[in-house]
């Protein structure tokens, strides 16, 4: 071997793994921001993006169902009013959760009486200066409500009062690190055997036409079809001459599930659900307890004062006559 080859093989080669991510690169999708009103596009802004809360209810398991469960527990409860059916009492409590406000159109007749009620969707409804209300369209086009002419109900902000504001944002981070989570789980076994190890060789009878060979196995077992064994025959080799020294834990299992359990115990919190009614496995022996009994606590607490906020909103409107009034078992 000359010099300049030996002392190639002795210089120490280091690899790049990456850039590091930033923490929250969406982070203005969940965000609290300062109202302004947007002049150009003639409504006031949202405290919270209202894209980013219907992003986060769609990639995060546990947030993402309770929203459903709680507005079937307000739509279970509704008996009738309003000239309504119940999928429409069902989709005004799912944008009264979900977004923190939820209107009601009056649809009148030909007298300017109202007749029936009919949800806006809390995604595209904005406000307006006038206090009117407005629906945004597609194209930049914009349909435009009086204020006499929309119920509207939202959840007290003592930040600002145009707006409503979800009673869970104190979990999103929670519901984030969760699907955070997931993903690196998904990435784990879509790309393999990464950094998890160091294949180390000083047996004298492997050959360099070996060494490559191994080289191009290991490589090969990223992605589709990893996790595959490898087969080393070295002829009259030493026993200790190929070794793996792990780097780290590659499994992670117990920083998964941990973070998994955590999280999810976080998002519970932040809806105020009952895990024994979440679907949530126990993980000790005594069980989650008697889901009946959490069921009337969480009702009686969360559902029906729901329920009765939403009934007196509507039917204290000057302009709802008693045959429309809303009606809820209140049990």
């Amino acid at each position: 071997m000359t010099e300049q080859a030996s002392h190639q093989s002795n210089n120490l080669v280091a690899f790049s793994f990456g850039e590091p991510e930033a923490i929250e690169p969406g982070r203005w999708l969940t965000d609290y921001t300062e109202l302004f009103y947007d002049d150009y596009a003639d409504y006031w802004s949202t405290p919270v993006s209202r894209q980013g809360l219907a992003q986060i209810a769609n990639t995060n398991a546990h947030h993402g169902a309770l929203l459903y469960a709680r507005r079937n527990m307000i739509a279970g409860k509704f008996k009738g009013g309003g000239g309504m059916k119940r999928v429409q009492m069902q989709a005004f409590a799912h944008n009264l959760i979900q977004f923190g406000d939820a209107g009601f159109l009056k649809i009148r007749n030909g007298l300017g009486r109202v007749v029936r009620l009919h949800p806006l969707p809390s995604m595209y409804l904005r406000r307006h200066k006038s206090g009117d209300f407005v629906l945004l369209q597609a194209n930049n086009q914009q349909i435009r409500y009086r204020e006499d002419d929309v119920i509207f109900l939202s959840q007290y902000d003592p930040r600002q009062q145009i707006y409503g504001l979800p009673d869970y944002l104190g979990g999103i981070q929670s519901a984030l690190l969760n699907r955070d989570a997931t993903l690196f789980r998904r990435r784990y076994y879509q790309n393999g055997a990464h950094m998890g190890f160091i294949f180390y060789a000083t047996d004298p009878n492997l050959s360099e036409s070996q060494e490559e060979e191994l080289k191009e196995k290991i490589q090969s077992s990223k992605g589709v079809g990893n996790f595959r064994s490898l087969f080393i025959n070295i002829p009259n080799g030493n026993p200790d001459g190929v070794k793996l020294i792990p780097v780290g834990d590659i499994a992670t299992k117990d920083d998964f599930d941990r973070i998994k359990n955590i999280s999810a115990q976080d998002v519970l919190t932040a809806h105020r659900f009952p895990p024994g009614l979440a679907g949530i496995i126990p993980t000790n022996t005594g069980g989650l307890g008697d889901p009946e009994k959490y069921d009337a606590v969480y009702t009686r607490n969360e559902v029906l004062p729901l329920c009765e906020l939403i009934a007196d909103v509507v039917n204290s409107d000057p302009d709802i006559p008693a045959r429309l009034a809303l009606q809820f078992t209140l049990e």
